[in-house]
């Protein structure tokens, strides 16, 4: 038996009743190792220095970042030109964000792109890494972006509540029952 129907066979065991891009799945993994591995060759021959332990703040702030990056790469309406080739508009779902589905033509390579560029969740771990890849090459340059990322997460939240509180505030009020 050759590779190939050894793959197929693992394919149709792992998930038989269902299409699951494995192929793709594994050059997602071998590309993510490839830019690690580029950020630590990076860092080595520039003499940049890894910080033994990462501060605090540079840990919220990344977190916040990589939130806020992860989720506007992967949902808003106006990067949805970046996942086009990969994925198909469903639907709105608020806050300027679009739900979209990943497309099942063509590679499993492009299928895995597309649930990698669908997901925030999937995505902040790529979005995290080139931050703290950035925070050991250029720490102030991404202090600064970072920074800037954080802020806007923290506005979307202020917005938001500042919606709630307008809808409440818009609602007709019960009367008060007379007599009471």
């Amino acid at each position: 038996m050759n590779v190939r129907d050894r793959v197929a066979r693992l394919r149709k065991a792992y998930a038989p009743h269902e299409h699951r891009p494995l192929g793709g799945y594994l050059a997602a993994m071998g590309t993510y190792a490839g830019v690690a591995a580029a950020l630590g060759i990076a860092a080595k021959t520039t003499g940049r220095r890894v910080p033994e332990r990462p501060t605090t703040a540079d840990v919220v702030l990344l977190s916040i970042a990589t939130h806020k990056l992860s989720r506007l790469l992967s949902k808003d309406a106006v990067t949805s030109p970046l996942r086009a080739p990969f994925t198909r508009y469903d639907r709105p779902i608020g806050s300027g964000e679009v739900m979209e589905q990943v497309r099942d033509q063509g590679s499993s390579t492009r299928h895995a792109v597309g649930e990698l560029l669908s997901c925030p969740f999937c995505l902040a771990v790529w979005v995290a890494t080139g931050l703290a890849g950035g925070l050991v090459l250029a720490p102030r340059l991404t202090r600064l972006v970072a920074t800037a990322f954080t802020a806007v997460a923290a506005s979307d939240f202020l917005q938001m509540g500042y919606a709630i509180v307008q809808q409440a505030a818009e609602k007709p009020r019960a009367e008060p029952e007379v007599g009471s």
